[in-house]
Protein backbone atom coordinates (compact mmCIF):
# COMPACT_ATOMS: atom_id res chain seq x y z
CA UNK A 1 0.00 0.00 0.00
CA UNK A 2 1.35 3.42 -0.97
CA UNK A 3 1.05 6.35 1.47
CA UNK A 4 1.24 9.94 0.27
CA UNK A 5 3.75 12.02 2.20
CA UNK A 6 1.06 14.72 2.44
CA UNK A 7 -1.15 12.41 4.52
CA UNK A 8 1.54 11.12 6.88
CA UNK A 9 0.48 12.01 10.42
CA UNK A 10 3.89 11.73 12.08
CA UNK A 11 5.22 15.03 10.67
CA UNK A 12 4.83 18.47 12.20
CA UNK A 13 2.54 20.78 10.23
CA UNK A 14 5.49 22.93 9.11
CA UNK A 15 7.44 19.89 7.88
CA UNK A 16 4.34 18.51 6.20
CA UNK A 17 3.70 21.80 4.39
CA UNK A 18 7.34 22.01 3.26
CA UNK A 19 7.29 18.44 1.93
CA UNK A 20 3.96 18.91 0.16
CA UNK A 21 5.00 22.18 -1.48
CA UNK A 22 8.67 21.52 -2.16
CA UNK A 23 9.21 17.78 -2.16
CA UNK A 24 8.14 16.65 -5.62
CA UNK A 25 9.19 19.87 -7.39
CA UNK A 26 12.83 19.39 -6.42
CA UNK A 27 12.98 16.08 -8.29
CA UNK A 28 11.36 17.31 -11.51
CA UNK A 29 13.50 18.17 -14.52
CA UNK A 30 11.84 20.44 -17.06
CA UNK A 31 12.36 20.26 -20.80
CA UNK A 32 14.69 23.21 -21.51
CA UNK A 33 13.31 23.41 -25.05
CA UNK A 34 9.88 24.10 -23.52
CA UNK A 35 10.72 26.40 -20.59
CA UNK A 36 13.46 28.87 -19.75
CA UNK A 37 13.83 30.06 -16.14
CA UNK A 38 15.99 32.91 -14.87
CA UNK A 39 16.46 32.91 -11.12
CA UNK A 40 17.36 36.23 -9.46
CA UNK A 41 21.02 35.15 -9.25
CA UNK A 42 21.02 34.51 -13.04
CA UNK A 43 19.83 38.00 -13.98
CA UNK A 44 22.63 40.19 -15.32
CA UNK A 45 22.30 43.91 -14.60
CA UNK A 46 23.83 46.48 -16.98
CA UNK A 47 25.21 48.36 -13.98
CA UNK A 48 26.52 45.51 -11.79
CA UNK A 49 28.04 47.89 -9.23
CA UNK A 50 24.79 49.76 -8.81
CA UNK A 51 26.23 53.27 -9.23
CA UNK A 52 23.76 54.39 -11.91
CA UNK A 53 20.42 55.96 -10.95
CA UNK A 54 18.59 53.30 -12.97
CA UNK A 55 19.87 49.74 -13.28
CA UNK A 56 18.55 47.55 -16.08
CA UNK A 57 18.47 43.84 -16.84
CA UNK A 58 17.39 42.50 -20.23
CA UNK A 59 15.06 39.56 -19.69
CA UNK A 60 14.09 38.92 -23.32
CA UNK A 61 15.04 40.28 -26.74
CA UNK A 62 17.27 43.26 -27.44
CA UNK A 63 15.79 46.72 -26.81
CA UNK A 64 18.22 48.27 -29.32
CA UNK A 65 16.83 46.17 -32.20
CA UNK A 66 13.40 45.73 -33.81
CA UNK A 67 11.20 43.21 -32.02
CA UNK A 68 9.70 42.41 -28.66
CA UNK A 69 11.82 43.14 -25.60
CA UNK A 70 11.31 42.78 -21.86
CA UNK A 71 13.55 44.58 -19.37
CA UNK A 72 13.58 45.03 -15.63
CA UNK A 73 14.51 48.48 -14.33
CA UNK A 74 15.44 49.47 -10.79
CA UNK A 75 14.96 53.18 -10.08
CA UNK A 76 16.97 54.23 -7.04
CA UNK A 77 15.36 56.59 -4.54
CA UNK A 78 15.39 60.21 -5.76
CA UNK A 79 16.10 59.29 -9.39
CA UNK A 80 13.77 60.69 -12.06
CA UNK A 81 13.89 60.90 -15.83
CA UNK A 82 13.45 64.24 -17.57
CA UNK A 83 10.49 64.77 -19.95
CA UNK A 84 10.84 62.44 -22.94
CA UNK A 85 8.93 60.14 -25.24
CA UNK A 86 9.38 56.74 -26.87
CA UNK A 87 8.58 55.84 -30.48
CA UNK A 88 6.32 52.90 -29.51
CA UNK A 89 3.96 52.00 -26.69
CA UNK A 90 5.59 50.52 -23.59
CA UNK A 91 3.79 48.44 -20.98
CA UNK A 92 5.07 48.66 -17.42
CA UNK A 93 4.25 46.63 -14.31
CA UNK A 94 5.49 47.90 -10.95
CA UNK A 95 7.02 44.89 -9.18
CA UNK A 96 8.04 46.58 -5.93
CA UNK A 97 8.14 50.02 -4.37
CA UNK A 98 6.26 53.05 -5.63
CA UNK A 99 6.92 54.53 -9.07
CA UNK A 100 5.90 58.12 -9.73
CA UNK A 101 4.69 59.19 -13.19
CA UNK A 102 3.99 62.59 -14.73
CA UNK A 103 3.07 63.93 -18.15
CA UNK A 104 3.99 66.98 -20.20
CA UNK A 105 7.22 68.84 -20.74
CA UNK A 106 7.25 70.73 -17.42
CA UNK A 107 9.32 68.56 -15.09
CA UNK A 108 7.80 68.68 -11.59
CA UNK A 109 8.17 65.83 -9.10
CA UNK A 110 5.21 67.22 -7.15
CA UNK A 111 2.98 66.84 -10.24
CA UNK A 112 3.43 63.06 -10.40
CA UNK A 113 1.04 60.26 -9.49
CA UNK A 114 2.14 57.24 -7.41
CA UNK A 115 1.85 53.74 -8.85
CA UNK A 116 2.35 51.09 -6.19
CA UNK A 117 3.56 47.50 -6.59
CA UNK A 118 1.12 45.55 -8.75
CA UNK A 119 0.13 48.67 -10.69
CA UNK A 120 0.27 48.81 -14.49
CA UNK A 121 1.16 51.78 -16.71
CA UNK A 122 1.07 52.22 -20.47
CA UNK A 123 3.44 54.79 -21.97
CA UNK A 124 1.73 55.67 -25.23
CA UNK A 125 4.18 56.10 -28.10
CA UNK A 126 5.23 59.67 -28.95
CA UNK A 127 3.55 61.11 -25.82
CA UNK A 128 5.70 63.12 -23.38
CA UNK A 129 6.12 61.85 -19.83
CA UNK A 130 8.65 61.54 -17.00
CA UNK A 131 8.92 59.16 -14.09
CA UNK A 132 11.01 57.94 -11.21
CA UNK A 133 11.32 56.97 -7.57
CA UNK A 134 10.95 59.33 -4.62
CA UNK A 135 11.71 57.84 -1.20
CA UNK A 136 12.13 54.15 -2.04
CA UNK A 137 13.51 51.98 -4.81
CA UNK A 138 11.01 51.07 -7.54
CA UNK A 139 11.43 47.91 -9.60
CA UNK A 140 9.59 47.67 -12.94
CA UNK A 141 9.09 45.17 -15.74
CA UNK A 142 8.87 46.97 -19.09
CA UNK A 143 7.59 45.29 -22.26
CA UNK A 144 7.90 47.03 -25.59
CA UNK A 145 8.67 46.88 -29.28
CA UNK A 146 12.22 47.86 -30.17
CA UNK A 147 14.19 49.74 -30.90
CA UNK A 148 13.58 51.37 -27.52
CA UNK A 149 14.76 54.95 -27.59
CA UNK A 150 14.21 57.95 -25.37
CA UNK A 151 13.79 61.31 -27.08
CA UNK A 152 14.24 64.17 -24.64
CA UNK A 153 12.03 67.22 -25.15
CA UNK A 154 12.73 70.84 -24.31
CA UNK A 155 11.57 71.49 -20.78
CA UNK A 156 8.98 74.19 -20.13
CA UNK A 157 9.99 76.73 -17.51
Amino acid sequence: MSVSVCTYRGLSSAMLLALCLLGPAGAVELNKAAISIQMPSDIKWRDPLGVSGVNQAILHGDPTKPGLYIVMNKFKPGNFSKPHFHPNDRFITVVSGTWWVGTGNKWDKDATVPVKAGGFVTHTGKQVHYDGAKDEEAVLIIVGEGPATNTLVEEAK
